[in-house]
C-alpha cells in the first residue's frame, strides 16, 4: 500500500492502518461496515477497543490523505476515488480498452495498452496488509495480472514478436509450471523460431508435471499445439504462412546519459514534461527549446530517467551535436537500429529503408527516445515512431515548426530561490546560507542560469578559503572585461559559442556588432546604424537570432539581449572584427543619435524619445575603452 499526493509519498502509519484502506479501496466506492473492517483486520479474536482503535485509523488517514474524503455513513465508511487516482481502476480501463481495441482489429494499439495496463503493477500486491482478507484478495489481484500478461504476449505472438517472447514466457513457465496457458504460448513461440525440438520437449515435461503434481493430463489447447506442431499446421506460422530464420539475441537499450546528481528546480516544466509522455493513447512528441547553457538538455535527461519504467522495451539516445557537423538522419537511425540488433550486414543502404524498418520495430513497443542538440526537422524527421505506445523528447536552439504535433517549451533562467537551491546543491548549503546576501548577489551576476551557477559553485568549493562573496566580485569583475579569458570562461560560454558557430556570417556580425549599444535594449534603426544596412535588413537578421534565442524582442522594434550573451557578443566582436572595427560601429551609432537629437530639436520636440535613448556618453566611454 503507497500512496502519493502532488508527487509527495505519503506515510500511511502502521500496518492495520494500512489494511484499513487497502479494504476501503478494495470495495471500490462502496460501504464498509465497522463489523466487516473490525473482522477483516483482526479475524476472530479482535482487542476490545476495536472500534476506537478503528476510528483512530480513519482519523489519520484523514489528515494524510486529505483532500481525498473518507465519508462517514450509517454503520460504516466509504472511499470514492476519482478517475486516476486508484492504481486497480487504472488497469482495469486499459485492459478493458485493450479488449476492445483488439475485437476491432487493432492488435498493435491492444498491446501497447496491455503494456500501459501491466506497468502500474510494483511487485507483490498489498504487501505489507496483513490478515486473511488481504491473502484472498492478493490471490485475485495475481490472477488478474498474470491473465493481462498472458494476453499482451498472446498479442506479440499475433504481432510476429515471436523471438522477443521467448525469454519472458520462458520466465513466466518457470515461475507458474502448472499454468497451461504460458506453456502454450511459449511452443508456439519457439516453433515460429526455427525450435520444434524444444516446443516437444516442453510440451512433454508439462505433461510430466500435471499428472505428478495433480493426476490430470494436459487441457485442451496445450493438447492441441502438441498436434498441430506435430502436424506442421502451416497456420501455426502466422499470417506471412514462412517460418521466420534464427535470429540474433536481442536485448532492451538503455542509453540515456546519467543523470545529474544535483538537478535542482524546474518543478512545473519536469511534471509537465512527464505527464505530456505518459499518454498511452497518442504517439507524444516533447520539445525543449532556449538559450544554450540554460539547462534544456539536464531537463530532458531528468525527465526521461523519470518516466523510463513507462517505457520497458528502451530508451535510445543521440545527441545530435557529437554525431557529426550537422549530424545525418541516417547515421541517426544506423544508430537506433543497432540498439535494437540489426547486425551491419542486415543495415539496409537507403534512408527510406531504415525509417521503414525502424518503424516496424518500434510497432506494438513502448520505446523512449530522446534526441538531443537538433538543429533542424530533417535530423530527426525519420526517426519519430508512427504508432503509439513511444515517446519522444526533442532539445534544441528554436522550434521546428514543420514538425506537426509538438509540443514545445520554452526554458528560461532559474527563478531566484531555484538558482540559490543549485547553489546549495554545488557548494554546500551550510555555506551559502552563511551569506544569505552575497548569495543572492552570486546567483543574480549568473543571470540566473543554470551553467553558470553551477561553474561559480564548482569554483567555490574549490577554493575553501574563498567567501561568496569574494567569488561574485571576482565573476562580476571577469564578466565586465571586454578581452581576456576568466578560468571558467570556456566552460560557461560554450553552449553559447555552439550556436554561434551555427550562425551565417551575416548573422554572426549582427549578433556582435549590435550588442555595442548601450542601453538595456536597441531599435532596429539604431542596429540598421551600426551595421551599416537598411532597416529591413537589419530587422531580419534581429528576428533571426530572436528566433535562436540569442536575442529578445522587447517592445515594437526593440531588441535586447539575454543579460549572459551581451558580454560574450561584446568578447566576440574584439575578437572577430577587432577594435577598429568596433570603434566604426560605435561612431556610426554615436552619429545616428546626434542626427536624432538635431531632429528633434528642430521639430521642437523635448528631447530624445521612443528609438534614440541610448546613452551617448556610455558610448564614448565604450569607444575609448576599446581603443586603449
Amino acid at each position: 500500500m503507497r500512496a502519493w499526493l502532488d508527487g509527495a509519498e505519503l506515510n500511511l502509519g502502521s500496518p492495520q492502518q494500512r489494511a484499513t484502506l487497502a479494504i476501503l479501496l478494495l470495495h471500490e466506492g462502496t460501504q464498509v461496515t465497522l463489523e466487516e473492517l473490525i473482522d477483516t483486520i483482526w479475524g476472530d479474536d479482535p482487542p476490545r477497543s476495536a472500534v476506537s482503535t478503528l476510528r483512530t485509523y480513519i482519523s489519520r488517514l484523514r489528515r494524510v490523505l486529505h483532500p481525498v474524503a473518507i465519508h462517514s455513513t450509517w454503520g460504516g465508511y466509504t472511499l470514492r476515488t476519482e478517475p486516476g487516482e486508484l492504481d486497480l481502476t487504472l488497469f482495469r480501463e486499459r485492459v478493458a480498452r485493450a479488449r476492445t481495441a483488439r475485437h476491432n482489429g487493432e492488435p498493435a494499439a491492444a498491446a501497447v495498452l496491455l503494456r500501459d495496463a501491466l506497468a502500474l503493477w510494483e511487485g507483490r500486491p498489498l504487501a505489507g496488509v496483513p490478515g486473511a482478507y488481504a491473502d484472498a484478495r492478493r490471490m485475485r489481484l495475481v490472477e488478474l495480472r498474470l491473465d493481462a500478461t498472458e494476453e499482451r504476449l498472446d498479442i506479440d505472438l499475433e504481432l510476429g514478436r515471436d523471438i522477443e517472447s521467448i525469454t519472458e514466457l520462458s520466465a513466466m513457465v518457470a515461475e507458474h509450471p502448472l499454468r497451461e496457458r504460458p506453456r502454450e504460448l511459449l511452443m508456439l513461440a519457439l516453433y515460429r523460431s526455427g525450435r520444434q525440438a524444444d516446443a516437444l520437449a516442453l510440451f512433454r515435461q508439462g505433461r510430466r508435471l500435471l499428472v505428478g503434481e495433480l493426476g490430470i493430463d494436459p487441457g485442451p489447447g496445450l493438447q492441441r499445439m502438441h498436434r498441430r506442431i506435430l502436424d506442421a499446421d502451416p497456420l501455426l506460422l502466422g499470417p506471412s504462412g514462412h517460418r521466420p530464420p534464427p535470429a540474433p539475441p536481442r536485448w532492451t537499450p538503455a542509453q540515456l546519459p546519467p543523470d545529474l546528481p544535483d538537478f535542482s528546480g524546474r518543478a512545473v516544466a519536469l511534471q509537465e514534461l512527464s505527464d505530456a509522455l505518459t499518454r498511452p493513447d497518442e504517439v507524444p512528441v516533447v520539445g525543449v527549446i532556449g538559450l544554450g547553457g540554460v539547462g534544456k538538455t539536464a531537463l530532458a535527461i531528468h525527465a526521461a530517467h523519470a518516466v523510463r519504467q513507462a517505457f520497458p522495451d528502451g530508451q535510445v539516445y543521440a545527441d545530435l551535436e557529437a554525431m557529426g557537423e550537422p549530424s545525418d538522419p541516417s547515421t541517426v537511425l544506423a544508430v537506433f537500429l543497432r540498439a535494437y540488433g540489426v547486425l551491419k550486414e542486415e543495415m539496409p543502404d537507403t534512408l527510406y529503408e531504415r525509417a521503414t524498418l525502424w518503424r516496424t520495430i518500434l510497432a506494438g513497443r513502448r520505446v523512449l527516445i530522446v534526441l538531443d542538440n537538433v538543429r533542424d526537422s530533417a535530423q530527426i524527421r525519420e526517426s519519430l515512431p508512427a504508432t503509439p505506445g513511444c515517446a519522444v523528447v526533442i532539445t534544441g536552439r528554436q522550434a521546428m515548426l514543420d514538425l506537426p504535433g509538438v509540443r514545445w517549451h520554452t526554458l528560461g533562467s532559474f527563478s531566484p530561490d531555484e538558482a540559490l537551491a543549485l547553489l546549495e546543491r554545488v557548494a554546500g548549503a551550510d555555506r551559502v546560507r552563511a551569506e544569505p546576501q552575497a548569495a543572492r548577489r552570486l546567483v543574480a551576476a549568473c543571470f540566473f542560469m543554470p551553467l553558470p551557477i553551477r561553474l561559480a559553485g564548482a569554483r567555490l568549493t574549490t577554493r575553501p578559503g574563498w567567501t561568496v562573496a569574494a567569488a561574485e566580485r571576482h565573476l562580476r569583475d571577469e564578466m565586465r572585461r571586454l578581452t581576456g579569458r576568466h578560468t571558467d570562461c570556456p566552460a560557461a560560454e560554450a553552449p553559447l559559442a555552439l550556436g554561434y558557430r551555427q550562425l551565417d556570417e551575416a548573422q554572426a556580425r549582427a549578433f556582435r556588432l549590435v550588442a555595442l549599444a548601450e542601453g538595456p535594449d536597441v531599435s532596429v534603426s539604431a542596429a540598421a546604424a551600426i551595421l551599416d544596412l537598411p532597416v529591413e535588413q537589419a530587422r531580419s537578421l534581429l528576428e533571426s537570432l530572436v528566433d535562436v534565442h540569442l536575442m529578445e524582442v522587447c517592445g515594437s522594434g526593440r531588441y535586447s539581449y539575454h543579460d549572459v550573451v551581451k558580454p560574450y557578443a561584446r568578447r566576440r566582436a574584439m575578437l572577430d572584427d577587432g577594435p577598429a572595427a568596433c570603434q566604426a560601429a560605435i561612431s556610426r551609432l554615436i552619429d545616428f543619435h546626434m542626427r536624432a537629437a538635431d531632429l528633434s530639436r528642430g521639430a521642437g520636440l523635448p528631447g530624445l524619445d521612443g528609438e534614440h535613448t541610448d546613452p551617448l556618453a556610455d558610448l564614448l566611454l565604450l569607444s575609448h575603452a576599446i581603443g586603449r
